[in-house]
Parts: C-alpha cells; structure tokens; sequence
C-alpha cells in the first residue's frame, strides 16, 4: 500500500517492474480486493496496480464531483510512479473511467476492458434517489442489497463468507464519497462519443447481470469501432468475483493479444484534443437570445433545473406546455439566471424556496421542491425545521399542512427499497 499525496488514489502494486502495466479499476462500493483473484496469473505477464475509490477501503476520503476527475487522479497517481503507458480494466464505475479514458487520454491507454460498463448508467433520477437514500439512511440499505445485486442467488447461497466479505466493503465505505459517486454517475453519458474511441476493447458482461447487463454491454460493441463481446456464463455484476477463472482467462487473452512495451520506454504519441463526456441538454425551443451579446441562459438553466429537480420532473412539464413558452420563460429565467447565481448555495436557495411556496399554500409545488432539497443536500430533520421555523412567520394552519406534504415525500424518497 502507498502512502496518498493530494488529488491521487491509494493504490497497490503487484508484479515485475519491466512489465508492461495494466490498470485495475473497482465497482461502486467495493474495494481493489475484488481483483484479488486475478492477481497471482495476471501478475505473471504485467505489473498490475489496483486502485481504490476515495473513501473506499480506508482511502482518504476526498469526493469526487465527476467520473472525468477521478480519471485524472488516476492519471495523476500513475505518473507518480512513473506510468505513462498502460492497459486499462474496469468494473462498473471502473470501466466508465476506462471509458472516460479511452476518450481524453488515449495515447495513455494502450488497450481496454470494459466489465460490466455501460456507456450510460441507469438514470440520473436513479442515482440521485440513491443519493439521498445514503445521506438519510446511511449505507446500510447498500450494503443489504449489495449481495443480490453482485452476484447469481447460486454463488450468495453457496459462498456465504464472499457475500458477507461483500456486505463490510460496502459498510465501511465513507458516505459522503458514495453519494458523491452516486452524483457522478447520474451525470456520466458517453453514449453519444463512443465512436470517437479507437484503442481495442473487450466488453466483458456477466449472463445474469441485472444492473449492466448484456444489453448495455452490446450498446459498447456496437458503439466502439474494436470491440469485441465476451459474456461470462453464470455471473452477475461482480464477475469477477463470481467467475474468476473465466474473467482472468479473457483478460490474459485480450491483453496478451494488444500487449504493450514496459511503461516508460514507449514514445508516447501528443495528446489529442478531449472529447467532451457531459450528458448533453436537449435542444433550446426556437427563440431570440435574451439580451443581445450576452449569452442565452436557457442551456445553462435547463441542465440546472434537471439537476436539482431531475429528469423526469421537467421532461413532464416540457411535455404538458404544447408551445413551450411558460417552459421556456422558467428555464431561461428562474433556473438560468437566479438559480444559477453564485451568491446563495443550493441548500440555502432550497431553504428560501419552500420557505415561499408554503407561504403561498403551493402544494404541488412545494413537494416538487422537498425532492429537490433533499438532493441538495438537506436532511429531513432539516426540512421538518424549516417548516416549523416558517409556520411562526407564515401561519400555522399553513405550516401544518406543509407538513403533511413535507413527511410524505421524505418517507417516499427516503425509504429503502424492499
């Protein structure tokens, strides 16, 4: 294990110095052991460094705020020791840093494998819910539901000391490093920029994995120019903890098949210019800029209101305004250029807005924004003092029946799933 310098990642090493390098990658919510059993062959061909996720593991617990930063701390520990060259595997939010990679560092990445990836994962609504799940609940729902979700009912039955092995690496995560990984990947959409990528992948997807599976893993292949498919039988999301031997032998396969010279004697081609990797917004409606020379709010409001509000909320109420004006007047207006102000934090903008909305018996409204508060940040506690806190300034038959609103939409949001 290494000592950690700022803004780079705990890592480990195995294998011969002149190796050529591969780098390991790790899924949400575990550690670099994962690996563990591919270590003693893969160790015989490279020099393999493993990486843990800030906060995972007992790594310093530093939040990340997109899955291209955490690439370039990963970038940033490998020069540390020397390693500019490099083949790239990665599980889940591992492989969307490979993918993150592949797309603005590929003169680094000689080769990749992709296990478990997609290049959009789930929903951002999803991630965010989960986000706020962790902040109220803690980790101890993920860590329930972690051996369901990694691996086949057969393997959890016959391998109880591996899933609870499963459920402490998910416990002893840093929470606030989870839910910023949870924020990360809300927003991570490649989608769109896999054609751009030309290093050789594997795409590597368990049979029965409900999270990535098979059908994620096809978009991969279609998307990238040399890709090739490779589903593990009887495996689930961690394959390769569930199937070790099949994952080693694919991973000798392809990398062994693409090798590199040692890190440090290649001539490392310029880097080319970077692919932007942000979830693009839809389409401003047709309409004259704001203000001449000053540029149009709408984007910025829009990618702002689905932040804070999430997709599904404002593609309804894009939906349900046939013209789009009123839409357009609270995304450019609202959410462009008072949302978007540096003056208040969201917290505080989420405080002063339900604060107004139960001033003025808003209903619908103020539960629309109780979800959005508890995304920003508040917790329920929080909220349910807010509304005490306004009922003296307010009224009290209003504060009550905010409250109603507020405790529903909190045991909503804030309820583990079954």
């Amino acid at each position: 294990m290494s000592e950690t310098p700022p803004n780079t990642l705990q890592f480990r090493v195995d294998g011969r110095e002149d190796a050529p390098v591969l780098v390991l990658g790790p899924s949400l919510g575990t550690t670099f052991h994962m690996w563990d059993r591919q270590i003693p062959e893969l160790a015989r061909e490279w020099r393999v460094v493993r990486f843990d996720l800030p906060g995972h593991g007992g790594a310093p617990a530093e939040p990340f705020t997109s899955v291209a930063e955490l690439g370039d701390r990963l970038l940033a520990t490998l020069d540390t020791i020397g390693v500019q060259r490099f083949g790239y595997a990665g599980c889940s939010l591992g492989g969307a840093v490979g993918l993150d990679l592949a797309l603005r560092a590929p003169h680094r990445v000689a080769s990749l494998a992709l296990v478990a990836a997609s290049p959009r994962f789930g929903t951002a609504d999803e991630f965010r819910q989960r986000g706020v799940i962790v902040r109220t609940n803690g980790l101890e729902p993920m860590a329930r539901a972690a051996p369901e979700q990694w691996f086949t009912p057969l393997f959890a039955g016959a391998q109880p000391a591996i899933v609870d092995w499963a459920v402490q690496m998910v416990r002893t995560t840093d929470p606030a490093c989870y839910i910023a990984a949870c924020e990360a990947l809300a927003v991570f959409d490649v989608r769109e920029a896999l054609g751009s990528i030309g290093i050789p992948a594997l795409v590597l997807v368990g049979s029965e994995d409900q999270i990535t599976g098979p059908a994620e893993a096809r978009t991969l292949v279609a998307g990238i120019a040399d890709a090739r498919l490779a589903v593990v039988p009887g495996a689930s999301h961690l394959a390769p903890v569930e199937q070790p031997a099949a994952v080693t032998d694919l991973l000798t396969e392809h990398f062994s098949a693409t090798a590199q010279e040692p890190s440090g004697t290649l001539n490392v081609p310029p880097p080319v210019p970077p692919v932007p990797v942000v979830e693009p917004a839809p389409a401003a409606p047709d309409a004259e800029p704001a203000e001449p020379g000053r540029p149009d709010p709408y984007e910025k409001g829009l990618g702002l209101r689905r932040e804070v509000l999430g997709d599904a909320h404002v593609d309804q109420a894009l939906a349900d305004d046939p013209d789009g004006a009123f839409q357009e007047l609270v995304t450019r207006y609202a959410w462009g250029e008072v949302w978007s102000r540096e003056g208040l934090d969201r917290r505080l903008r989420s405080a002063v807005t339900l604060t107004a909305l139960l001033a003025g018996g808003h209903r619908e409204a103020l539960a629309v924004h109780t979800r959005a508060a508890l995304r920003n940040g508040l917790s329920p506690e929080e909220l349910r003092e807010i509304v005490l806190h306004a009922g003296v300034y307010c009224g009290l038959p209003a504060a009550e029946t905010a409250l109603r609103v507020v405790n529903r939409v909190i045991e909503e949001e804030t309820t583990p799933p079954a």
